[in-house]
């Protein structure tokens, strides 16, 4: 059995080396074209899927369109605010530089890539709350995080792992995920079962299949990038 996950295209933010978390930004040109590669790459190697899992933000929802477009596929397409990019709290919107420059970079680094550390949190009355956007009026409201760690992450992301994605995989459904690198880092988590220390130096690059081959017990026998 195959899973293929990928983290979405270089977006306009990435490009601006801005903290992006929630902030629902598109795609830059490099990153459709991140995208129609990935899609033309897995077409070639001869892959095909049954069901597409996404986000809810547009930058992995377009990342996953563009790449079914390449292989010329029509199938369904489920999306999940649990598999949302890892939400920053008051680092959204802001440069990274300027966050190292004005913190140092142990706290940079703290609050970017460690796996307990939570960034500075948002207010429930902050017009950075998602609450205030229509595509989470449906969460309850501890649902929503004020701030998120990578472990906070690997939290909602587990269930719809397990629930969700898991059950198609074992029923025979060849499954694409196109998403976040903190959301994936936390499937890669689960699934390679590694410590927090370890999955937070883990890098995900941009735009590039990651394939998974699992047994009937969902156990890795081997994992590689399309490249």
């Amino acid at each position: 059995m195959k899973l293929v996950v990928i983290r979405h295209g270089e977006s306009v933010w990435n490009k601006e080396n801005i903290f992006t978390g929630w902030i629902d930004v598109g795609l830059s040109e490099k990153g459709e074209e991140e995208a129609r590669k990935a899609g033309k790459l897995l077409k070639e190697k001869g892959f095909v899927f049954d069901l597409a899992y996404t986000s809810v933000l547009k930058r992995a929802i377009d990342t996953l369109d563009i790449i079914l477009k390449e292989m010329e596929l029509e199938i369904p397409v489920e999306q999940s605010w649990r598999l949302n990019e890892r939400f920053y709290g008051a680092l959204q919107g802001q440069n990274k530089d300027d966050i190292k420059e004005k913190y140092g970079e142990e706290k940079f680094k703290l609050w970017r890539r460690s796996y307990e550390t939570r960034p500075p949190a948002i207010t429930r009355d902050s017009e950075m709350h998602p609450g205030k956007d229509e595509k989470y009026k449906g969460l309850k409201e501890e649902e929503i995080p004020l701030a998120e760690s990578l472990k906070d992450t690997e939290a909602r992301v587990l269930p719809y792992l397990e629930n969700e994605i898991i059950p198609g995989i074992k029923q025979g459904k060849k499954i694409i995920v196109s998403a976040h690198g903190n959301s994936i880092r936390a499937m890669v988590k689960i699934l390679e079962n590694v410590s927090g220390e370890e999955i937070a130096e883990t890098e995900i690059p941009m735009g590039m299949p990651l394939v998974y081959e699992l047994d009937e017990n969902l156990k890795v026998i081997n994992r590689y990038y399309l490249e």
